[in-house]
Protein backbone atom coordinates (compact mmCIF):
# COMPACT_ATOMS: atom_id res chain seq x y z
CA UNK A 1 0.00 0.00 0.00
CA UNK A 2 0.98 3.33 -0.65
CA UNK A 3 -0.62 7.07 0.54
CA UNK A 4 0.11 10.44 0.35
CA UNK A 5 -1.32 13.82 1.62
CA UNK A 6 -1.05 14.78 -2.29
CA UNK A 7 -2.12 12.15 -4.38
CA UNK A 8 -2.80 12.96 -8.34
CA UNK A 9 -5.90 11.21 -9.38
CA UNK A 10 -8.21 11.95 -12.51
CA UNK A 11 -10.77 13.42 -9.48
CA UNK A 12 -8.25 15.94 -8.44
CA UNK A 13 -5.52 16.25 -5.91
CA UNK A 14 -6.33 14.19 -2.62
CA UNK A 15 -5.29 12.45 0.06
CA UNK A 16 -5.37 9.15 0.12
CA UNK A 17 -4.28 5.28 0.61
CA UNK A 18 -3.81 2.95 -2.57
CA UNK A 19 -4.13 -0.66 -2.13
CA UNK A 20 -2.21 -2.31 -4.55
CA UNK A 21 -3.29 -6.20 -5.23
CA UNK A 22 -1.23 -8.61 -8.08
CA UNK A 23 0.14 -4.96 -9.87
CA UNK A 24 -2.86 -3.29 -10.13
CA UNK A 25 -4.41 -1.27 -7.73
CA UNK A 26 -7.40 -2.95 -6.11
CA UNK A 27 -8.45 0.58 -4.50
CA UNK A 28 -8.27 3.95 -3.31
CA UNK A 29 -9.45 4.61 0.00
CA UNK A 30 -9.56 7.79 2.46
CA UNK A 31 -5.45 8.51 3.93
CA UNK A 32 -6.27 6.73 7.26
CA UNK A 33 -7.86 3.84 5.65
CA UNK A 34 -4.73 1.43 6.40
CA UNK A 35 -5.42 -1.76 7.24
CA UNK A 36 -3.20 -3.36 10.08
CA UNK A 37 -0.17 -5.97 8.88
CA UNK A 38 -0.31 -3.80 5.47
CA UNK A 39 2.95 -3.21 4.42
CA UNK A 40 3.14 0.91 3.76
CA UNK A 41 5.32 2.79 1.26
CA UNK A 42 4.47 6.71 3.23
CA UNK A 43 4.80 9.57 0.82
CA UNK A 44 3.73 12.17 3.73
CA UNK A 45 3.94 15.28 1.69
CA UNK A 46 5.29 14.31 -1.12
CA UNK A 47 3.65 14.22 -4.73
CA UNK A 48 1.97 10.50 -5.70
CA UNK A 49 2.28 10.94 -9.85
CA UNK A 50 0.88 8.25 -11.81
CA UNK A 51 3.79 6.61 -13.59
CA UNK A 52 4.61 8.96 -16.66
CA UNK A 53 3.77 7.49 -20.21
CA UNK A 54 6.53 8.75 -23.13
CA UNK A 55 5.01 7.76 -26.10
CA UNK A 56 8.61 9.25 -28.45
CA UNK A 57 11.34 7.51 -27.49
CA UNK A 58 14.16 6.63 -30.16
CA UNK A 59 15.74 3.13 -28.94
CA UNK A 60 17.33 2.47 -31.81
CA UNK A 61 18.21 -1.36 -30.85
CA UNK A 62 18.88 -3.24 -32.70
CA UNK A 63 21.47 -1.98 -35.32
CA UNK A 64 22.04 1.07 -33.68
CA UNK A 65 22.47 -0.45 -29.99
CA UNK A 66 25.93 2.15 -29.35
CA UNK A 67 23.44 5.31 -30.11
CA UNK A 68 21.46 4.01 -27.21
CA UNK A 69 19.15 0.31 -26.04
CA UNK A 70 16.79 -0.61 -24.13
CA UNK A 71 18.81 -1.63 -21.04
CA UNK A 72 20.12 2.33 -21.03
CA UNK A 73 16.83 3.81 -21.99
CA UNK A 74 14.87 2.03 -19.95
CA UNK A 75 16.79 2.84 -16.91
CA UNK A 76 17.24 6.68 -17.14
CA UNK A 77 12.65 6.16 -17.65
CA UNK A 78 12.82 4.50 -14.26
CA UNK A 79 15.21 6.98 -12.81
CA UNK A 80 12.62 10.11 -14.93
CA UNK A 81 9.41 8.51 -13.25
CA UNK A 82 8.54 7.26 -16.76
CA UNK A 83 7.02 3.73 -16.63
CA UNK A 84 6.44 3.13 -19.73
CA UNK A 85 8.27 3.84 -23.34
CA UNK A 86 6.79 3.87 -26.87
CA UNK A 87 9.46 3.13 -29.17
CA UNK A 88 9.65 5.15 -32.46
CA UNK A 89 10.43 2.69 -35.25
CA UNK A 90 13.00 4.27 -36.95
CA UNK A 91 16.99 4.58 -35.90
CA UNK A 92 16.66 0.98 -35.18
CA UNK A 93 17.76 -1.71 -38.16
CA UNK A 94 15.91 -2.97 -39.39
CA UNK A 95 13.39 -0.54 -38.91
CA UNK A 96 9.82 -1.20 -37.81
CA UNK A 97 7.91 -1.08 -41.29
CA UNK A 98 6.96 -4.98 -40.66
CA UNK A 99 6.05 -7.60 -38.50
CA UNK A 100 8.91 -9.48 -39.16
CA UNK A 101 10.65 -6.20 -37.77
CA UNK A 102 8.50 -6.18 -34.83
CA UNK A 103 9.44 -9.53 -33.59
CA UNK A 104 13.12 -8.40 -34.33
CA UNK A 105 12.60 -5.39 -31.76
CA UNK A 106 10.85 -7.29 -29.30
CA UNK A 107 13.16 -9.99 -29.40
CA UNK A 108 15.48 -7.36 -28.74
CA UNK A 109 13.91 -5.68 -25.91
CA UNK A 110 12.99 -9.17 -23.68
CA UNK A 111 14.97 -9.50 -20.72
CA UNK A 112 16.49 -5.87 -20.43
CA UNK A 113 14.09 -3.44 -19.80
CA UNK A 114 13.54 -2.21 -16.08
CA UNK A 115 9.91 -0.33 -17.38
CA UNK A 116 7.40 -1.54 -19.72
CA UNK A 117 7.39 -0.98 -23.80
CA UNK A 118 5.58 -0.76 -26.68
CA UNK A 119 6.18 0.07 -30.35
CA UNK A 120 4.85 2.26 -33.05
CA UNK A 121 4.86 0.57 -36.28
CA UNK A 122 6.42 2.23 -39.97
CA UNK A 123 4.71 4.26 -42.65
CA UNK A 124 6.85 4.36 -45.38
CA UNK A 125 7.14 4.42 -48.98
CA UNK A 126 5.79 0.71 -50.64
CA UNK A 127 4.54 -0.96 -47.06
CA UNK A 128 0.80 -0.50 -47.38
CA UNK A 129 0.58 -4.41 -47.51
CA UNK A 130 2.51 -4.79 -44.49
CA UNK A 131 0.54 -2.22 -42.21
CA UNK A 132 -2.46 -5.46 -41.01
CA UNK A 133 0.30 -7.42 -40.14
CA UNK A 134 1.79 -5.13 -38.33
CA UNK A 135 -1.11 -3.85 -36.40
CA UNK A 136 -1.97 -7.95 -35.71
CA UNK A 137 1.72 -8.53 -34.51
CA UNK A 138 0.92 -5.34 -31.72
CA UNK A 139 1.84 -2.19 -33.13
CA UNK A 140 0.06 -0.01 -30.93
CA UNK A 141 0.24 2.89 -34.00
CA UNK A 142 1.74 3.79 -36.63
CA UNK A 143 4.82 6.27 -37.91
CA UNK A 144 5.69 8.38 -40.77
CA UNK A 145 7.82 11.08 -41.96
CA UNK A 146 7.05 13.83 -44.83
CA UNK A 147 10.35 15.22 -44.83
CA UNK A 148 13.65 13.09 -44.61
CA UNK A 149 14.15 11.64 -41.64
CA UNK A 150 17.80 11.38 -41.50
CA UNK A 151 18.48 7.17 -41.89
CA UNK A 152 17.97 5.58 -45.53
CA UNK A 153 15.56 3.06 -44.22
CA UNK A 154 12.86 5.08 -43.23
CA UNK A 155 12.20 7.48 -46.39
CA UNK A 156 9.88 10.38 -46.27
CA UNK A 157 6.08 9.18 -47.72
CA UNK A 158 4.55 11.32 -50.08
CA UNK A 159 1.40 12.48 -48.85
CA UNK A 160 -0.51 10.80 -51.64
CA UNK A 161 0.84 7.63 -50.36
CA UNK A 162 0.36 8.63 -46.74
CA UNK A 163 -3.74 9.22 -47.78
CA UNK A 164 -3.68 5.67 -48.31
CA UNK A 165 -1.53 4.25 -45.47
CA UNK A 166 -4.42 6.40 -43.57
CA UNK A 167 -7.03 5.13 -44.63
CA UNK A 168 -5.77 1.42 -44.02
CA UNK A 169 -5.12 2.61 -40.75
CA UNK A 170 -8.60 4.43 -39.66
CA UNK A 171 -9.90 0.58 -41.04
CA UNK A 172 -7.82 -1.03 -38.54
CA UNK A 173 -8.78 1.68 -35.64
CA UNK A 174 -5.52 2.69 -35.52
CA UNK A 175 -3.87 5.82 -35.09
CA UNK A 176 -1.12 7.80 -37.54
CA UNK A 177 1.94 9.59 -36.40
CA UNK A 178 3.77 11.96 -38.25
CA UNK A 179 6.94 14.53 -38.59
CA UNK A 180 4.92 17.17 -39.68
CA UNK A 181 7.66 19.34 -41.90
CA UNK A 182 7.68 19.69 -45.75
CA UNK A 183 10.37 19.75 -47.80
CA UNK A 184 9.10 22.07 -50.34
CA UNK A 185 9.41 25.03 -47.81
CA UNK A 186 12.69 24.26 -46.52
CA UNK A 187 16.11 26.47 -46.76
CA UNK A 188 19.30 25.16 -48.27
CA UNK A 189 22.31 24.62 -46.15
CA UNK A 190 24.86 27.75 -46.62
CA UNK A 191 28.29 27.29 -47.37
CA UNK A 192 29.61 29.53 -45.07
CA UNK A 193 31.24 27.25 -42.40
CA UNK A 194 30.65 30.20 -39.47
CA UNK A 195 26.53 30.54 -40.66
CA UNK A 196 26.09 27.05 -40.32
CA UNK A 197 27.10 26.91 -36.73
CA UNK A 198 24.70 29.42 -35.83
CA UNK A 199 21.28 27.88 -34.40
CA UNK A 200 19.69 31.11 -36.08
CA UNK A 201 20.91 29.53 -39.70
CA UNK A 202 19.68 26.45 -38.61
CA UNK A 203 16.29 27.54 -37.54
CA UNK A 204 15.63 30.21 -40.56
CA UNK A 205 16.00 27.14 -42.69
CA UNK A 206 13.07 25.19 -41.04
CA UNK A 207 10.68 27.87 -41.47
CA UNK A 208 7.34 27.23 -39.04
CA UNK A 209 5.48 27.35 -42.59
CA UNK A 210 6.95 24.17 -43.35
CA UNK A 211 5.44 22.54 -40.46
CA UNK A 212 1.91 24.23 -40.87
CA UNK A 213 1.63 23.66 -43.97
CA UNK A 214 2.11 20.03 -43.47
CA UNK A 215 -0.33 20.16 -40.74
CA UNK A 216 -2.82 21.82 -42.51
CA UNK A 217 -2.28 18.54 -45.05
CA UNK A 218 -2.47 16.08 -42.56
CA UNK A 219 -5.81 18.21 -41.15
CA UNK A 220 -7.15 17.51 -44.69
CA UNK A 221 -6.01 13.50 -44.96
CA UNK A 222 -8.00 13.11 -41.40
CA UNK A 223 -11.16 14.81 -43.05
CA UNK A 224 -11.08 12.46 -45.94
CA UNK A 225 -10.23 9.30 -44.73
CA UNK A 226 -11.33 9.60 -40.68
CA UNK A 227 -7.68 8.37 -39.92
CA UNK A 228 -6.90 9.91 -36.21
CA UNK A 229 -3.60 11.96 -36.71
CA UNK A 230 -1.40 12.60 -34.01
CA UNK A 231 1.55 15.71 -34.75
CA UNK A 232 4.94 14.82 -33.27
CA UNK A 233 7.05 17.15 -31.44
CA UNK A 234 5.05 20.72 -32.66
CA UNK A 235 7.33 23.56 -32.78
CA UNK A 236 5.15 26.68 -33.57
CA UNK A 237 2.47 29.14 -33.60
CA UNK A 238 1.76 28.61 -36.97
CA UNK A 239 1.15 25.03 -36.26
CA UNK A 240 -0.34 25.40 -33.62
CA UNK A 241 -2.85 27.82 -35.18
CA UNK A 242 -3.61 24.93 -37.91
CA UNK A 243 -3.65 22.60 -35.41
CA UNK A 244 -6.65 24.74 -33.73
CA UNK A 245 -8.09 24.99 -36.58
CA UNK A 246 -8.62 21.49 -36.86
CA UNK A 247 -9.70 20.34 -34.02
CA UNK A 248 -12.27 23.64 -34.15
CA UNK A 249 -13.61 21.71 -37.63
CA UNK A 250 -14.28 18.93 -35.42
CA UNK A 251 -11.29 16.83 -37.36
CA UNK A 252 -9.51 13.57 -35.62
CA UNK A 253 -6.20 15.52 -35.09
CA UNK A 254 -4.08 15.86 -32.26
CA UNK A 255 -0.91 17.16 -31.32
CA UNK A 256 2.11 16.72 -28.63
CA UNK A 257 5.29 19.18 -28.26
CA UNK A 258 8.05 18.52 -26.08
CA UNK A 259 10.30 19.06 -23.47
CA UNK A 260 13.02 20.83 -25.26
CA UNK A 261 10.44 23.38 -27.26
CA UNK A 262 8.63 24.05 -23.64
CA UNK A 263 11.74 25.02 -21.84
CA UNK A 264 14.38 26.81 -24.30
CA UNK A 265 14.37 29.17 -26.76
CA UNK A 266 16.56 29.92 -29.37
CA UNK A 267 17.76 33.04 -28.30
CA UNK A 268 19.84 31.14 -25.63
CA UNK A 269 21.23 28.19 -27.78
CA UNK A 270 25.00 29.32 -28.29
CA UNK A 271 26.98 29.05 -31.16
CA UNK A 272 28.11 25.87 -32.20
CA UNK A 273 26.07 24.28 -29.26
CA UNK A 274 24.89 21.05 -31.64
CA UNK A 275 23.36 19.79 -28.31
CA UNK A 276 20.76 21.60 -29.44
CA UNK A 277 20.08 20.20 -32.70
CA UNK A 278 16.70 18.84 -33.19
CA UNK A 279 13.62 19.25 -36.33
CA UNK A 280 11.89 21.06 -35.83
CA UNK A 281 14.16 23.58 -34.77
CA UNK A 282 13.94 25.08 -31.14
CA UNK A 283 12.49 28.52 -31.54
CA UNK A 284 12.41 31.60 -29.93
CA UNK A 285 10.48 32.65 -26.77
CA UNK A 286 7.53 34.37 -28.41
CA UNK A 287 6.67 30.76 -29.75
CA UNK A 288 7.53 28.80 -27.07
CA UNK A 289 5.11 30.93 -24.89
CA UNK A 290 2.57 30.24 -27.93
CA UNK A 291 3.17 26.76 -27.08
CA UNK A 292 2.14 26.88 -23.25
CA UNK A 293 -0.87 28.59 -24.27
CA UNK A 294 -1.19 25.61 -26.78
CA UNK A 295 -1.32 23.21 -23.76
CA UNK A 296 -3.13 25.34 -21.43
CA UNK A 297 -6.45 25.58 -23.78
CA UNK A 298 -5.97 21.82 -24.69
CA UNK A 299 -5.30 22.35 -28.35
CA UNK A 300 -2.12 20.21 -27.68
CA UNK A 301 -2.86 17.40 -25.86
CA UNK A 302 0.36 15.81 -24.42
CA UNK A 303 4.24 16.41 -23.94
CA UNK A 304 6.70 13.84 -25.05
CA UNK A 305 10.32 13.92 -24.62
CA UNK A 306 11.54 12.63 -28.29
CA UNK A 307 15.06 11.39 -26.73
CA UNK A 308 16.94 11.29 -29.88
CA UNK A 309 20.17 10.38 -28.62
CA UNK A 310 23.44 9.67 -31.12
CA UNK A 311 27.37 9.08 -30.13
CA UNK A 312 28.61 12.01 -29.46
CA UNK A 313 30.74 11.88 -32.50
CA UNK A 314 27.65 12.44 -34.29
CA UNK A 315 27.14 15.35 -32.90
CA UNK A 316 29.51 17.59 -34.68
CA UNK A 317 31.21 18.98 -31.70
CA UNK A 318 34.81 19.83 -32.95
CA UNK A 319 33.03 21.55 -36.22
CA UNK A 320 29.77 23.08 -34.40
CA UNK A 321 28.22 22.67 -37.01
CA UNK A 322 24.48 22.42 -37.14
CA UNK A 323 24.01 21.12 -40.96
CA UNK A 324 26.56 18.37 -40.19
CA UNK A 325 25.10 17.37 -36.68
CA UNK A 326 22.78 14.44 -35.51
CA UNK A 327 19.66 16.26 -35.38
CA UNK A 328 17.85 14.74 -31.83
CA UNK A 329 18.21 15.96 -27.96
CA UNK A 330 18.45 13.52 -25.66
CA UNK A 331 16.22 14.25 -22.52
CA UNK A 332 14.49 11.36 -21.40
CA UNK A 333 15.65 11.02 -17.74
CA UNK A 334 15.37 14.95 -17.34
CA UNK A 335 12.01 14.98 -19.14
CA UNK A 336 9.86 15.68 -16.22
CA UNK A 337 11.68 18.06 -14.02
CA UNK A 338 12.51 20.33 -17.56
CA UNK A 339 8.62 20.07 -17.87
CA UNK A 340 7.56 20.80 -14.28
CA UNK A 341 9.97 23.82 -14.24
CA UNK A 342 8.69 25.33 -17.04
CA UNK A 343 5.14 24.41 -15.95
CA UNK A 344 5.54 25.45 -12.24
CA UNK A 345 6.94 28.89 -13.13
CA UNK A 346 3.96 29.73 -15.50
CA UNK A 347 1.65 28.60 -12.53
CA UNK A 348 0.60 25.02 -13.43
CA UNK A 349 0.04 22.34 -10.63
CA UNK A 350 0.90 19.00 -10.98
CA UNK A 351 -2.62 18.00 -12.01
CA UNK A 352 -1.55 19.33 -15.34
CA UNK A 353 1.95 16.81 -15.33
CA UNK A 354 -0.39 14.13 -14.97
CA UNK A 355 -2.87 15.33 -18.05
CA UNK A 356 -0.29 15.50 -20.15
CA UNK A 357 2.71 12.93 -19.54
CA UNK A 358 0.53 10.01 -18.16
CA UNK A 359 -3.18 10.08 -19.09
CA UNK A 360 -3.01 11.83 -22.73
CA UNK A 361 0.05 9.36 -23.95
CA UNK A 362 -1.59 6.58 -22.70
CA UNK A 363 -4.79 7.40 -24.47
CA UNK A 364 -2.61 7.82 -27.99
CA UNK A 365 -1.39 4.59 -27.77
CA UNK A 366 -4.34 2.56 -26.89
CA UNK A 367 -3.23 1.76 -22.81
CA UNK A 368 -5.16 3.80 -20.95
CA UNK A 369 -7.49 0.77 -19.51
CA UNK A 370 -3.94 0.00 -17.61
CA UNK A 371 -2.03 3.09 -17.69
CA UNK A 372 -1.90 6.60 -17.23
CA UNK A 373 -3.61 7.24 -14.21
CA UNK A 374 -3.95 6.41 -10.89
CA UNK A 375 -7.10 4.61 -10.91
CA UNK A 376 -9.01 1.35 -9.22
CA UNK A 377 -7.70 -1.42 -11.90
CA UNK A 378 -4.91 0.06 -13.81
CA UNK A 379 -1.69 -0.79 -12.97
CA UNK A 380 0.25 0.45 -9.89
CA UNK A 381 2.77 2.57 -11.79
CA UNK A 382 3.49 5.38 -8.90
CA UNK A 383 5.76 7.73 -8.98
CA UNK A 384 7.33 9.79 -5.65
CA UNK A 385 7.62 13.26 -6.83
CA UNK A 386 9.54 16.23 -4.43
CA UNK A 387 8.04 19.11 -6.32
CA UNK A 388 9.72 22.13 -4.59
CA UNK A 389 13.80 20.20 -4.70
CA UNK A 390 16.27 21.16 -7.22
CA UNK A 391 19.23 19.37 -8.76
CA UNK A 392 21.95 20.39 -11.28
CA UNK A 393 22.26 18.29 -14.33
CA UNK A 394 25.34 16.62 -14.61
CA UNK A 395 24.95 14.43 -18.16
CA UNK A 396 27.16 12.00 -16.75
CA UNK A 397 25.87 10.76 -13.96
CA UNK A 398 22.55 10.24 -16.47
CA UNK A 399 21.64 6.58 -17.09
CA UNK A 400 21.32 7.45 -20.91
CA UNK A 401 24.14 5.59 -22.95
CA UNK A 402 26.43 9.10 -23.72
CA UNK A 403 26.70 12.08 -21.54
CA UNK A 404 25.29 14.60 -23.66
CA UNK A 405 22.65 16.89 -23.57
CA UNK A 406 21.51 20.24 -23.70
CA UNK A 407 20.42 20.55 -20.14
CA UNK A 408 23.70 19.46 -18.43
CA UNK A 409 24.96 21.97 -15.65
CA UNK A 410 21.01 23.44 -15.94
CA UNK A 411 19.60 23.80 -12.21
CA UNK A 412 16.26 22.24 -12.72
CA UNK A 413 12.99 21.98 -10.27
CA UNK A 414 11.43 18.37 -9.17
CA UNK A 415 13.25 15.19 -7.95
CA UNK A 416 11.93 11.54 -8.39
CA UNK A 417 12.36 9.95 -5.31
CA UNK A 418 11.05 6.76 -5.90
CA UNK A 419 8.95 4.93 -9.09
CA UNK A 420 7.12 1.96 -8.63
CA UNK A 421 6.16 -0.48 -11.91
CA UNK A 422 3.10 -2.03 -11.04
CA UNK A 423 3.37 -2.31 -6.95
CA UNK A 424 7.31 -2.85 -7.12
CA UNK A 425 10.20 -0.51 -6.30
CA UNK A 426 11.93 0.24 -9.80
CA UNK A 427 14.21 3.46 -8.42
CA UNK A 428 14.31 4.85 -5.20
CA UNK A 429 16.70 7.73 -3.83
CA UNK A 430 19.02 8.16 -7.05
CA UNK A 431 19.46 4.17 -7.84
CA UNK A 432 18.08 1.67 -9.47
CA UNK A 433 16.97 -1.61 -7.73
CA UNK A 434 15.46 -4.94 -8.35
CA UNK A 435 16.34 -6.35 -11.93
CA UNK A 436 14.78 -5.57 -15.14
CA UNK A 437 11.31 -6.32 -14.79
CA UNK A 438 9.45 -4.40 -17.33
CA UNK A 439 6.79 -6.47 -20.08
CA UNK A 440 6.44 -5.94 -23.71
CA UNK A 441 3.20 -4.29 -24.03
CA UNK A 442 0.70 -4.13 -26.95
CA UNK A 443 -2.43 -2.65 -28.31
Amino acid sequence: MVRGRRVVTPAGVVAASIAIRDGRIDAIGDYEAVRAGVALDEAGDLVVLPGLVDTHVHVNEPGRTDWEGFATATRAAAAGGITTVVDMPLNSIPATTSAAALAAKRAAARGKIAVDVGFWGGVVPGNLAELEPLHQAGALGFKSFLVDSGVAEFAATPLEELELAAAEIARLGSVLLVHAELAEFLEPAPDDPGARRRHATWEASRPPRSESEAVAALAEIARTTGCAIHVVHLSSNEGLARVRAARHAKLPLSAESCPHYLFFASEEVRDGGTEWKCAPPIRGAVEREALWSGLANDSIALVASDHSPSPPARKALDSGDFFAAWGGIASLQVALAATWTAASARGFGVERIARWMAAAPARLAGLESRKGAIAVGRDADLVLFDPNATFRVDAAKLEHRHPLTPYDGIELRGVVRRTWLRGRPIFDEGRLVGEPSGELLAR
